[in-house]
């Protein structure tokens, strides 16, 4: 679909994310996903525990949960009886929010198994039935599973620094991603996650600190002074 023309502040904007992500390219040529998993549903699985979680505490929890759950038909079993249910939640409880992710895993693995044949869906409409799943999660897993690009990942840290670096008004996930779907080149978007997800991880984090010199505030100096809030 075609956009609208752009405005003079997206124009603006399209021209500050691009100088953005050519550096962010030559800092991390190698940005990507880095929760463990070895099939699509497994990727389901992990990037619906990694809500408000570390990737580094998924992993820890998904290579013991992998090994006991093998197969779809392991958490359909899961979501059988009351004690199946809380032994999955034992499982998983390091993660955080754990009551809520049980539920929503656990009715996802019914749904992919009944309504989908044990296959996670290619297509972004299909995807967003799914328990646990909003365009931040169905994105990842598309891109990843499928190499099916639709959106833009809008997590934490791309939310934080499409603020930081204004390229754009809302603070809102889903009308973040459309404004960086009209300035950033469509080639671009799958890997615009987790470029800025590295960003914000090893150079600039959310606390408030002197970055004045980091790479992406010499490009873009306002950024240096501004902090968004966490809402």
């Amino acid at each position: 679909m075609k956009h609208p023309l752009l405005s003079k502040k997206e124009i603006e904007r399209k021209d500050r994310v691009q100088k953005l992500l050519k550096a962010l390219k030559k800092l991390f040529p190698h940005a990507g996903m880095m929760l463990n998993y070895s099939n699509n549903w497994e990727l389901l699985v992990a990037v619906e525990l990694s809500a408000q979680c570390t990737d580094k505490k998924v992993n820890e929890v998904t290579a013991l949960l992998f090994k006991k759950y093998k197969t779809l038909n392991d958490y359909v079993r899961a979501s059988a009886s009351k004690q199946t249910v809380h032994e999955f939640e034992k499982d998983i409880f390091a993660t955080g929010f754990y009551k809520n992710k049980t539920k929503n895993i656990l009715a996802a693995a019914r749904m992919v198994q009944e309504q989908f044949g044990g296959i996670i869906p290619r297509r972004m409409d299909d995807m967003l039935t799914i328990p646990g799943v909003a365009r931040k999660t169905a994105n990842v897993v598309l891109g990843n599973a499928y190499g099916v690009v639709e959106g833009i990942a809008v997590d934490t840290h791309v939310r934080r620094l499409a603020l930081k670096f204004d390229l754009t008004d809302s603070r809102d996930p889903v009308h973040i991603e459309r404004d960086l779907m009209r300035i950033i080149p469509k080639k671009d978007w799958f890997k615009t996650t987790y470029l800025f997800i590295e960003y914000g991880r090893y150079v600039c984090p959310a606390r408030k600190h002197e970055c004045g010199m980091h790479p992406l505030s010499k490009i873009y100096p306002s950024a240096a002074n501004i902090w968004p809030s966490a809402k």
